[in-house]
């Protein structure tokens, strides 16, 4: 049996932050929008997390509970906009959102 390294975090970051750029991209509703944007903020902490324990410090895993923090505020903002545009507008498509045009 092989040790788990860096480089097989690195490798589950890079595919997280793939399928979550994909995913903004290519995609019309905005929920999954906001999942895809939690994706990429996940590989990011994972690879947070990979580099502090592979260097032994810390402080990668205390900005990663930090980054964990500001999606969870990002989210519950996000949220919130969302279902105050789907009452105005009742859609969460992206491409149907024109509340700023004249």
């Amino acid at each position: 049996m092989g040790t788990i390294g860096t480089m097989h975090y690195l490798i589950l970051s890079a595919a997280l932050l793939l399928i979550g750029a994909i995913g903004v991209l290519t995609r019309r509703n905005i929920v999954i929008i906001l999942m895809s944007i939690e994706l990429i903020l996940n590989s990011v902490n994972i690879n947070l997390v990979a580099f502090s324990h592979h260097w032994n410090q810390v402080n990668g895993q205390v900005f990663a509970i930090f980054m964990i923090a500001l999606a969870v505020a990002e989210a519950a903002v996000a949220l919130g906009i969302l279902i105050a545009l789907f009452r105005n507008k009742e859609t969460v498509l992206a491409d149907e959102v024109d509340l700023l045009k004249w």
